[in-house]
């Protein structure tokens, strides 16, 4: 079941109603069950690998919490092999059978073999992690733990929330309070806006285009690289909204996942302080940190940063796109654009000490932008294509056909679905640079609450 299904907008206010009459001492467990039925609803296998995720955090969790010395080293090697394995014997399972996937078209049409795993896998690593460092106790309530991993806003897409922040909300007793209606509604409408009107209007012409790299004329790819950028921004951070938004109704907020990444300074800003966050977070506190982060010389930084966007470019793979080794280099140009950012840090302090009047530029601020959001979408082309083959193919025919474009563009026969697209991106733009000092999350819940007194 996915937010956007006539399905959801029978399941949610079901729920919800359940939710709400019930005594506080059970809207757990009727949050537990809900939230199985919506992950289970497209297919029931999925909650075989749930089930065994949960068991096995909740016992390796009790053991940590009670173990000592080399026994609780043990137990947490066993859980991240076991989670970990796991994820990758179902992340890429698409990848292996790739031979037979008319086969599995044939038999289990329209069926995700990645639905949630990431997410699933993910949060119950941090659950045990954070036990083994004591930021949370593992004597958790059985019920807890299995709504932790499987809450159903946060279940396919996260926000990959932490256990302290999540258990931290359970002792309310999921008090349902009418103020949150408002500003819940307001985030899902705004996420249906982002998912349902953008995304969706800008996919047909990127799937279109892509599919036929080969053949598609230079500046229709040129244009789907930005509609695509704008495309993947919507799908992820539109359902974000709605998950939190939904999570709202319920009592339990979730943490914002994305902050108008396409108005970043630079790489290192888009990645760590704007685009899927929790993502980013998670592997600066289990990945990066661990490996000995900054603090290990220079060269062992350098390597970490490089393998945290590889791990990161492994673990998008599959994310509706499918799982090749376009992934392994969209990983690795970001990293070498963390590199490059890395060593001209130094450069650009100087330079702004010596010409104060640069750091305040608006126009240098604009070109940052800019720059920034073009290394990225440069990096999109190997996320969206099909193989490295075509990504290369893509920009190899955008590069040599570059110096036409500016007069190709007064005569080019644009049509409705140019200019729809570009409509869109502009007002998605337009309503980002106004939340540049407030996040539209928080303009909502203001708003939700002056609507209320």
């Amino acid at each position: 079941m996915i937010f956007t299904s006539l399905e959801f907008f029978v399941f949610l206010p079901l729920t919800l109603l359940v939710f709400a009459v019930v005594d506080a001492r059970w809207r757990g467990i009727w949050l537990l069950l809900a939230s199985w039925v919506f992950y289970g609803a497209g297919h029931e296998v999925y909650l075989v690998y749930l089930g065994s995720v949960t068991i096995t955090a909740y016992v390796l969790g009790w053991g940590i919490e009670r173990a000592a010395g080399r026994g609780r080293v043990a137990l947490l090697t066993v859980g991240i092999v076991g989670l970990a394995g796991s994820l990758i014997a179902f992340k890429y399972f698409d990848f292996a059978a790739g031979e037979i996937e008319r086969l599995i078209d044939a038999t289990l049409p329209g069926r995700s073999f990645s639905a949630g795993y990431s997410f699933i896998a993910f949060s119950a690593l941090s659950y045990l992690i954070d036990i083994y460092r004591r930021s949370v106790s593992g004597e958790q309530r059985a019920v807890n733990v299995a709504l932790y991993l499987a809450f159903f806003p946060k279940i396919l897409a996260g926000p990959i929330e932490r256990a302290p922040a999540f258990f931290s909300q359970l002792g309310n007793r999921f008090s349902w309070d009418s103020a949150n209606t408002v500003p819940a509604l307001q985030l899902i409408a705004w996420g249906l806006f982002m998912k349902v009107v953008i995304a969706d209007n800008l996919a047909p012409l990127v799937d279109r285009n892509f599919a036929i790299a080969a053949f598609a004329a230079p500046l229709e790819l040129l244009i789907s690289i930005y509609f695509f950028a704008f495309q993947i921004y919507c799908d992820f951070a539109g359902y974000t909204y709605i998950a939190i938004g939904v999570a709202l109704l319920f009592g339990i907020r979730l943490m914002d996942n994305f902050r108008r990444p396409y108005l970043s300074l630079s790489t290192a800003e888009f990645w760590g302080e704007r685009w899927h966050i929790s993502l980013a977070h998670w592997f600066r506190d289990y990945l990066y940190i661990p490996l000995g982060g900054s603090r290990a010389g220079q060269f062992r930084h350098y390597l970490n940063v490089m393998l945290v966007f590889v791990v990161s470019g492994l673990w998008h793979a599959g994310l509706g796109y499918g799982v090749g080794w376009s992934f392994l280099i969209w990983g690795v140009l970001n990293g070498t654009y963390q590199w490059i950012g890395l060593a001209t840090r130094g450069l650009w302090r100087r330079l702004g000490e010596r010409i104060p009047a640069v750091r305040g530029s608006t126009w240098l601020t604009i070109l940052r932008i800019l720059l920034t959001f073009h290394l990225i979408a440069f990096a999109w082309i190997f996320f969206r294509a099909k193989s490295i083959g075509d990504a290369l193919t893509v920009i190899r025919k955008i590069a040599v056909n570059l110096t036409e474009f500016p007069a190709l563009i007064s005569r080019y026969p644009f049509t409705a679905e140019h200019a729809m697209g570009a409509s869109l991106i502009a007002l998605l733009l337009a309503v980002e640079v106004l939340d540049q000092r407030l996040s539209i999350a928080q303009r909502l819940a203001a708003a939700g609450a002056h609507t209320i007194s």
